[in-house]
């Protein structure tokens, strides 16, 4: 009888042994997720054996938290691709930016499509990809307009270079490495961009669309592009040069207005 207390002191020592390594096994999950989650916010657009290689994860175990990241709405995925979701960057200081471009978007975009005459379009960069964010076509144009967020490539189309000019270094190379443009042509293009602060498009991805763009630049940060678009028999660069000072005093406007919520 005199043993009995020493034996259940080890039982119990063993059942808090258990719990503590349940306990560490949780932890654990619970940082391979945040790792995870934390690479893609940070990354910005990755695949998965990008991140089981950076994080030194099976790939089976990568692809399982990452169905339970778009679970819970704090992933997307685009083709195997990877992005921080609006959610998520609605708890980040970008979400004032994101959701007045959202509300006042449709509104912004019908005026100046009405002035110009031309399909207008606010898109803005996740990862190596651009999002058509907003967009407001005429009926003649429904042929050629993107689809509200649609995933576009960044080295196509005016609205997507001019993203990608201001672009950090590191996701220029990478697209112009990938890109089917030569890569000093399309560095070229990038460096007149951001010197002229227009970018003109013929064709480049939908076939008998033209389009020009322009970055909104608050505080020194490129928060989206404004593009009016249109069918190249009635947007030749006769129409894309008249229609600079439309889209310069709109940018002016958008500016304005998101300088006050960010």
């Amino acid at each position: 009888m005199a043993e009995r207390p020493t034996d259940d002191r080890g039982a119990q020592s063993e059942q808090r042994s258990v719990s503590a390594g349940d306990e560490s096994a949780r932890d654990t999950a619970l940082v391979r997720g945040l790792r995870i989650l934390s690479s893609v916010a940070e990354t910005g657009e990755t695949n998965a054996k990008q991140l089981a290689a950076e994080l030194d994860l099976p790939l089976s175990t990568t692809y399982r938290y990452l169905k339970t990241l778009r679970e819970f709405d704090l992933v997307e995925e685009f083709g195997g691709r990877y992005l921080p979701s609006s959610r998520l960057s609605s708890w980040s200081g970008g979400n004032a930016t994101r959701s007045h471009l959202l509300e006042v978007g449709h509104r912004f975009l019908r005026r100046l499509s009405a002035r110009s005459g031309r399909t207008s379009v606010l898109a803005v960069r996740e990862g190596r990809n651009a999002v058509c964010l907003r967009q407001f076509a005429p009926d003649e144009d429904a042929d050629i307009a993107f689809r509200i967020y649609e995933v576009l490539p960044l080295d196509r189309g005016a609205g997507q270079r001019v993203l990608l000019a201001h672009a950090p270094s590191q996701i220029i190379a990478e697209v112009a490495a990938e890109s089917s443009h030569p890569e000093e042509k399309l560095l070229g293009s990038l460096r007149q961009i951001r010197s002229s602060g227009f970018a003109y498009s013929q064709s480049e991805l939908r076939s008998g669309a033209n389009a020009l763009s322009c970055p909104v630049i608050v505080r020194g940060e490129v928060l989206c592009s404004l593009t009016l678009a249109g069918h190249s028999e009635r947007f030749g660069n006769a129409t894309a040069t008249s229609l600079k000072p439309l889209l310069t005093e709109a940018v002016e406007e958008l500016q304005t207005a998101l300088s006050e919520v960010c």
